[in-house]
């Protein structure tokens, strides 16, 4: 039961920071610019919404925030890479509009994003009572 709800939870929080992620994406094309600068800067928002998302709703962490934070953002920082190089194959090399290129690439996203977390960031600590 409590993976289900654990799962739930993530998929809603998802849902919320991947709001933000195609909100801030299309406003930052809507500015012109470029759509890898504009894909990094919606990764900011997006990883803190996340972040903050995880930590409260879906994992429940106790752990120090400014450590737990910055190994969030660095795992989260190897999806960005990705995310961008498959956003530069689908745009520049196959022709690809911006934001339906952004919405497919989002799929490998959000997959790498949860195993990071919950085997990453967020794995709870094996206590020993032997």
């Amino acid at each position: 039961m409590k993976i289900k709800r654990e799962l739930i939870t993530y998929l809603i929080s998802g849902v919320v920071t991947t709001g933000v992620n195609y909100l801030l994406y299309a406003g930052f094309l809507a500015m012109h610019i470029p759509y890898l600068a504009a894909n990094s800067a919606a990764w900011a928002g997006a990883v803190l919404t996340a972040y903050i998302l995880n930590r409260r709703l879906v994992f429940h962490s106790e752990k120090h925030i400014a450590g737990e934070l910055a190994s969030f953002a660095a795992l989260r920082f190897v999806t960005l890479i990705v995310e961008n190089v498959l956003l530069w194959l689908l745009i520049s090399q196959m022709d690809t509009a911006a934001f339906p290129a952004k919405l497919a690439v989002s799929v490998i996203t959000v997959i790498g994003n949860y195993v990071l977390c919950k085997f990453g960031i967020f794995k709870k600590e094996v206590v020993n009572h032997g």
